[in-house]
C-alpha cells in the first residue's frame, strides 16, 4: 500500500519536503503555542489529556520505555509525564525541528541530582527524525505522536519505523486532525481554510505555515484508510477514537505479541 506523506508547496521529493517542514516549524516556534491555543480555543489541551489517559496503564509502570515522537513544544510530553510515578524511567521526547524542541525543554522536567527512586518524572529531549530513529529495535513499550505524524513525508515509512522500535505487545498512539463530515465539517473547513490563516497572520505573521496546515489535513488519509495502512504494516487491534465531533482523533494499535498468529 502506497502512503506518501506531507508535501509542502514547492517540494519536489521527500528530502525537499522534509527540509521544508523542518524550516517551517523552526520559523513558527516562537509563536506556535500561543497561536494553537487561540485558534483551537485551548481544546487542544483536552485532547492531550485524553490521549495520555488512554495509556495510563502503561504510563503507571515505572520501567515502561515511552517515546513522544514529533514532540514539538512538549505539551503531549507533559501530559504523559503526569501519568508517570516517581522514580520512573524518563520519557524520550524527540523532534527534528531544533527550535521547537528547544522551547519544549521547559515542559520536560529536570533529571534527578540525588536518589532516582523518589525523583519526579522527567523527559530527555533528543533531536531525531521520526523516519530514522536512533533507537534499538524492540526497545519501547509505548510510542505517542501528537499532531506531528501528519507532517511526515512518508506515512508508511513512519509506521514501519515505529513498528521496528516497539516491543512485541507495545502500543502506538497517533493523535491528529481529521476532516469531519456533515454540517460540522462544512463549518470546520471554512474556518480552517479562510479564518485560521488570517488570524495566524495577525498574531504570528506566519500565514504561510497556517495555509499549509489545512492543506496537510486535507491530504491526510481519512480514518478508514489510515487504519488499513496500520494493519498492512503489521499493527493489530487498530482503532480510531474521534475527539470533538471528529475534528481530531486518536489512532491506536499495537505490535503483535511474540508468538501471536
Amino acid at each position: 500500500m502506497s502512503a506518501p506523506g506531507a508535501r509542502p508547496a514547492g517540494a519536489q521529493d521527500e528530502a525537499g519536503a522534509a527540509q521544508a517542514v523542518r524550516q517551517m516549524f523552526d520559523s513558527i516556534a516562537p509563536n506556535y503555542d500561543r497561536l494553537n491555543h487561540v485558534l483551537s480555543a485551548s481544546v487542544d489541551r483536552l485532547w492531550w489529556w485524553q490521549t495520555a489517559r488512554r495509556f495510563k496503564a502503561i504510563l503507571a509502570r515505572p520501567d515502561a520505555a515511552v517515546l513522544d515522537i514529533c514532540c514539538g513544544t512538549g505539551h503531549m510530553t507533559r501530559a504523559l509525564l503526569r501519568g508517570r510515578p516517581k522514580g520512573s524511567r524518563p520519557i524520550i521526547a524527540a523532534d527534528f525541528a531544533r527550535e521547537m524542541l528547544a522551547r519544549g525543554e521547559r515542559q520536560f522536567g529536570a533529571a534527578p541530582t540525588g536518589p532516582s527512586d523518589s525523583a519526579e518524572p522527567y523527559a530527555i529531549p533528543i533531536e531525531a527524525d521520526a523516519l530514522h530513529l536512533p533507537l534499538r529495535p524492540e526497545s519501547h513499550d509505548l510510542i505517542v505522536s501528537a499532531f506531528g505524524f501528519r507532517n511526515l513525508v512518508n506515512y508508511e515509512a513512519g509506521l514501519r519505523e515505529f513498528h521496528r522500535v516497539l516491543k512485541p505487545g507495545g502500543q502506538l498512539g497517533i493523535l491528529d486532525f481529521s476532516e469531519p463530515g456533515g454540517l460540522v465539517g462544512a463549518g470546520y473547513r471554512v474556518y480552517f481554510r479562510r479564518v485560521l490563516p488570517a488570524v495566524a497572520r495577525i498574531i504570528g505573521g506566519k500565514e504561510g505555515a497556517y495555509r499549509y496546515l489545512p492543506a496537510s489535513v486535507g491530504n491526510f488519509p481519512p480514518p478508514e484508510e489510515m487504519l488499513a495502512l496500520m494493519r498492512a504494516v503489521g499493527y493489530v487491534n487498530c482503532h480510531w477514537q474521534p475527539y470533538t465531533f471528529g475534528i481530531a482523533g486518536l489512532y491506536t494499535g499495537a505490535r503483535a505479541a511474540s508468538g501471536a498468529s
